[in-house]
């Protein structure tokens, strides 16, 4: 049976369909993950991981007519409080892509570095590769090498949450999609 919720809806019509996840896998992790949450309301949605030692921002979504009003600064703001490492990903700067250089610009005005030793490329349905972009926000000094183990584990845990059910295969092999530059 194919859930097509609401709020999966926005987020689909929101983001590239390559980084969007099978609606039935995210409807899982949401109601059966216990590090996964989501947050809704009228103004945005928010799906992310919780782990002992740091966050993962899945999906962040301010809604059309309340972009450029603070609420996804608010957001992270509130994720902030935690005083954890948070972690997401973001595609590359696209200069044809003004919603990519928005993107960016939010995340490093909120006080968010690129992981820029970190190369984490994916794989689209089709096996076309793509690459993706870590962003942190790091509440003490953290050095990427941790960051990245981290991210392995976001890919392992939720990118791969019952992937092989859903797609026939995982999502992003962290061992292969994520390295270090020397």
């Amino acid at each position: 049976m194919m859930v097509q919720s609401d709020w999966y809806q926005k987020l689909n019509d929101y983001f590239p369909a390559h980084e969007m996840k099978h609606p039935e896998q995210l409807e899982a992790l949401v109601k059966t993950h216990p590090n996964y949450h989501k947050e809704e309301t009228d103004e945005y949605i928010v799906l992310y991981a919780e782990f002992p030692t740091f966050v993962f921002i899945d999906y962040l979504l301010v809604t059309s007519r309340q972009r450029g009003k603070g609420i996804g600064t608010q957001v992270l703001d509130k994720l902030k409080q935690k005083k954890k490492l948070i972690i997401l990903e973001a595609e590359p700067l696209d200069e044809e892509d003004k919603d990519t250089q928005r993107r960016m610009k939010f995340y490093l005005r909120n006080g968010f570095r690129k992981a820029d030793r970190i190369v984490y490329t994916r794989q689209d349905d089709d096996g076309e590769t793509y690459e993706m972009k870590v962003l942190y926000w790091p509440p003490f000094e953290e050095n990427q090498k941790v960051i990245m183990d981290k991210m392995k584990k976001a890919c392992r845990e939720i990118h791969n949450f019952r992937a092989d059910r859903y797609y026939g295969r995982p999502l992003a092999d962290p061992d292969e999609s994520l390295r270090l530059k020397s």
